[in-house]
Order: C-alpha cells, then structure tokens, then sequence
C-alpha cells in the first residue's frame, strides 16, 4: 500500500486528490497536507474586492468533502519538507511520512521586495488570495464615499497578469455603476513589453484587444515598468528602454492601488538543493517529476518555467487553470505507474482555455500549449465571456463540493472542441 501526500488544496492540489483517489483506489492512502480546510476559487476574487461576491460565496470547507472521498487532511500546513527522509514537518512539531509526494502549494507572495508594497504592511490591495480581496472592499468602498487616482497592474517579475487586466475593468465598471468613474482617473502599470503580452508573448491579438479595451475605458498604460516604491499618497514607477536604461521616471498619485506582486516558492520548500530553483519554484521534467527526488512531482504555480524571452524588464509565465489542471491529471498517471512497477511516461498538454471577465464583457482565448509556438492561437471578446465566466464558477465550485474531478459532460465537451489533456498515455 503506497501513502501519496498533496502538499497544498488549491486549484491543482485538490483535483490531484480527487482524481488520486478515483485512479488508485481506496487500497492506498490519499493526504492532503494544508494551511487551514478552506478551498477558495481564487478567479473570482476580482468580483469580491468590489462587492460582487463574498468570501464565503467562492469558499469550500473541504473536510465533509474530503471525509467522504476517504482522503485524509492536516490543516496544520507545513513547516518544512525534509526529502531525503520522505518527511513533511508540520507546523505543530509532528511530521507526515509519504512514498510519493505532489508538491502544489502556490507561490509565497513577494510584496517584500518593494517598499511600501502590499495589502499588510504596504499601501497597496491585492487579489492574489481570497482574505486579501475581501480586504479590499473597504478601501473600494472608500474609494466611492472619497473618489481618486487609482493605479492597477503588475509588478517587475509577476508572472499572472490575466486578474491585472480583470480587476482593471471591473474596477471600471464598478466605479460606473456608481457614478464616480468620472473622478477616478486610471492608469494600468505594467512590466509587460506590450499590453496583451501576459507572460505567454500574446495569445492570438491580445494585444489589440487588450488596448482597444484599455482606450475605450479610458486607462491609460505604462508598459516595461518598474516599480521603484510606494507611499500612501502615490506610486512610483520607472520605464525601462530596450538597452536597460531608464527612459522616464513616473510618480503616479493614487487613493487606491492593487498590483500583483512577483512570486516565489513557499518557504517550506524554499533553498533545497535540487528540488527548486534560486527562486524556490520546483525543477520538474516533462513527466511533472522532480529528477533529483524521483517520488515528488510537482504541479501548478509552484512549478519552474522558463519566460518565453527576454524582456525590458522581468516577465514570468503564467500557469492557468487548465494547464494546471493538465498538470494534475498527468501527475496523477505518472504515480500510478511508478506504484505498478512502470516508469512516468505520461504528459500534461500544458494547454490554455482562459476566459477573462470585464464586468460586462470579456476576452476569452485558447492556446495550444500555452507557451509558444502553438498548434491553436485564438483570441475573442464580447458580452458572453461574462456570463460564461459566472457560469464556470457555479461549475467549478460545485465540482469541488462534490469531489468530483471531471465529470463526463466535462470530458466530452473537451473532446468536442479537441482540447486535451495529456499528449500521450500509455499503460502497457
């Protein structure tokens, strides 16, 4: 009997432990190790950081669904992974021994390094987790009772700029619904080389969308910028020229002001030689295995990936919801092999099905894979995109509750648009 432990239930983790137990199972045991039982479906977190939902509306308590799929939980978190032991120390002292170990815990959110930058000891909002969003309501409320410059984006090293743009266009509409946009001048900052660039070089014109977007609504932008600092009354942004050189120095006022931070590895797995980078993201193959340590795999946004070019100013990849998914599945097949006695040979498409809401409307895209070149380039907007984005919450959501990892109407709208999972699977 083999004990396979999920370090982290976010969006890749908790899909790997559904579709672990459906896979294997109830012979073998199935832990989830995370901070707290809450599961937060963190793409609508742009709706809560305006009043459009509440924290608990996009929250699952994951026990009575985990009880029931028997998959064990320790929501003490982890304090430290000990690899060469097969070990997980938790934060209580005690430790969770495993024979195979998922690793997706997310990123660890790096505001530290800007000053004055972040939701607790900073100046400015974040939507990054589902607390930090609903903090955020208050200032976006008095943001209405007292209008002002509002400055949203993206930092020097971010790699998630889909929610930047999202929340940059919500914010918008909300500010119109309450009559107030006509006082909040805004500006998107942006390390991105190009508006629409998102990490990923663009996907089909995301880059006229994204513009033709920005000047309808009145946004203007700065691109390759760095963020120099903040204060409570404005932030402070450098453009960067091709040859590294600062070519304008801009100190933007601002009353309320949400980028997204950089990312780096959580600390748990932070600085062991072998399994993660400098930057503590996992080093994985094309198997989502870890080739120093052959029992850990890793999904999600903890994973490494290199940016797909060079750039003014730093610029990470993004790892969407169904590439991570994508991730999960192959991951998930690779360890049901090593325990058979075979060897990984499964691998996730890496594909990109995104659909990014504006308020009333939205750009929806697919790119096969997601990073370039791609076999599929595709790009659309309109009014649907919204309601289909509100649709695939309730879907989601719902397919947490029940834990359920891919129902088969799911499946077969897959195959009907041609969009796979895993690039070949062989259990011969």
């Amino acid at each position: 009997m083999a004990h396979i432990v999920i370090l982290g239930a976010g969006l890749g983790g908790t899909i790997a432990a559904y579709e672990l137990r459906e896979k294997l199972g109830r012979e073998h045991t199935v832990t989830v190790v995370n901070k707290g039982s809450v599961y937060s479906f963190v793409p609508s977190n742009p709706w809560v950081a305006v009043g459009w939902r509440t924290q608990e509306e996009v929250q699952v308590d994951l026990e009575p669904v985990f009880a029931k799929r028997n998959i064990a939980l320790r929501p003490e978190g982890a304090e430290k992974l000990h690899p060469a032991e097969n070990r997980i120390e938790l934060t209580d002292g005690s430790s969770v021994d495993y024979d195979y170990l998922v690793i997706a815990t997310g990123p660890e959110l790096a505001f530290d390094e800007i000053e004055g930058f972040g939701p607790e000891t900073g100046f400015s909002q974040s939507i990054c987790e589902t607390g930090h969003a609903a903090e955020a309501k208050s200032a976006f409320d008095a943001l209405i009772e007292n209008p002002g410059p509002v400055v949203v984006g993206a930092v020097q090293g971010a790699s998630c700029f889909g929610p930047a743009y999202e929340f940059a266009f919500i914010l918008d509409k909300a500010l119109r619904d309450a009559k107030v946009r006509d006082r909040v001048p805004m500006t998107f900052v942006t390390p991105e080389p190009y508006i629409g660039h998102l990490g990923l070089d663009g996907v089909g014109d995301t880059k006229g969308l994204m513009e033709s977007e920005l000047r309808e609504r009145h946004i203007k932008w700065i691109t390759n910028a760095r963020v120099d600092h903040m204060t409570a009354e404005s932030v402070v942004a450098e453009e960067i020229g091709a040859d590294g050189a600062v070519k304008e120095r801009h100190e933007l006022p601002a009353k309320f002001r949400m980028m997204l931070p950089a990312f780096r590895g959580v600390s748990a797995i932070r600085g062991i030689e072998g399994l993660t980078n400098p930057r503590g993201f996992v080093i994985i193959d094309e198997h989502q295995q870890n080739p120093a340590f052959e029992n850990i795999f890793a999904i999600g946004v903890c994973v490494a990936i290199a940016p797909t070019g060079k750039t003014a100013v730093p610029v990470g990849v993004p790892k969407t919801g169904f590439m991570i998914e994508s991730m999960a599945t192959a991951t998930v097949g690779n360890i049901a092999r090593l325990i058979a006695g075979e060897q990984p040979n499964v691998q996730a498409t890496w594909n990109a099905v995104c659909l990014a809401d504006f308020g009333d409307g939205g750009v929806a895209f697919v790119a096969q894979p997601q990073i370039p070149p791609r076999n599929v380039n595709w790009a659309s907007e309109g009014r649907w995109v919204h309601a289909a984005k509100v649709g695939f919450e309730k879907y989601f959501l719902r397919k947490v509750k029940t834990g359920v990892s891919e129902p088969f109407y799911e499946k077969l709208a897959l195959q009907a648009l041609k969009i796979d999972k895993l690039k070949a699977v062989t259990f011969d």
